[in-house]
């Protein structure tokens, strides 16, 4: 159960290492409570510790394994049955990065259950109490590879542009109601998903990856500027901007009943 608390609550998913036990750290400083969910309890119960002490807040660790009915349902009851909870930062992700043929059905399945499952669940669970309350936040870590697919990535890629497009549809649904929802696509990034994912961090060229910490700050400051999808690594906005008009102005262009002439 969760204890009684007179700071608003941030619950952060996939938070014992990497992305999430900076968000856990930087949310903390802002002065929020925390429930820190994961599947490690030796590791989540350490960084709770560490961040309750440094930062004074409540910290409660809550190990859950978000590809597991059970998981979820845990995480789903404290998201909607407790009133001070004001952030929800679905982090918890996993990638298996290889080519469909030759791949286990349970790596595809895997995936799906955390990157889309788990944080579709969670954001159903949370919504209704913070629109009754007109404040709060979703934040869902996405991908750049939601807008992108290689060779060895088509599941992984394929939940992330999931992650994009449902929060996209979020934001417009939930406008004017006092709740922000932020879609944060960061590229590499030096977090254990690599060497869990098949293709090793120290495969990577060191000059393009991203340490946790620049990338979680970042996606905080983008956030208090009011961005609703923020890249990082992306130096120029109006690169955003020309992606953003031709993808509206693309799906613009299909709102017809005939058949393009290049078709016919």
């Amino acid at each position: 159960m969760m204890s009684t608390s007179t700071r608003k609550i941030a619950v952060v998913t996939g938070a014992s290492s990497g992305i999430g036990a900076v968000y856990a750290d930087r949310l903390a400083k802002r002065g929020y409570d925390l429930v820190l969910v994961a599947r490690r309890a030796d590791r989540l119960q350490a960084l709770a510790a560490k961040i309750a002490a440094t930062h004074g807040v409540k910290v409660e660790p809550l190990t859950a394994d978000l590809e597991s009915e059970a998981g979820q349902a845990s995480v789903a009851q404290l998201l909607a049955t407790n009133p001070a909870v004001s952030v929800l930062v679905n982090n918890a992700g996993l990638a298996r990065l290889a080519p469909i043929a030759g791949s286990a059905w349970q790596d595809s399945l895997s995936q799906i259950a955390l990157n889309i499952t788990a944080l579709t669940r969670l954001s159903h669970a949370v919504l209704p109490g913070l629109k009754a309350r007109k404040e709060g936040a979703i934040i869902n870590v996405a991908s750049v590879l939601a807008l992108h697919s290689l060779p060895i990535s088509s599941v992984y890629s394929g939940t992330k542009a999931f992650v994009l497009a449902f929060s996209r549809g979020l934001q417009q649904e939930l406008a004017d109601s006092g709740v922000r929802v932020q879609a944060v696509l960061p590229a590499a990034t030096a977090t254990e998903l690599w060497d869990q994912s098949g293709v090793p961090l120290a495969a990577l060229d060191p000059k393009a990856v991203m340490s946790t910490e620049d990338m979680v700050d970042a996606a905080l400051l983008a956030f208090d500027q009011g961005e609703q999808v923020t890249m990082p690594s992306v130096a120029e906005t109006e690169t955003i901007d020309r992606f953003e008009s031709a993808r509206a102005a693309l799906f613009a262009t299909s709102q017809t009943g005939k058949v393009a002439p290049r078709l016919q």
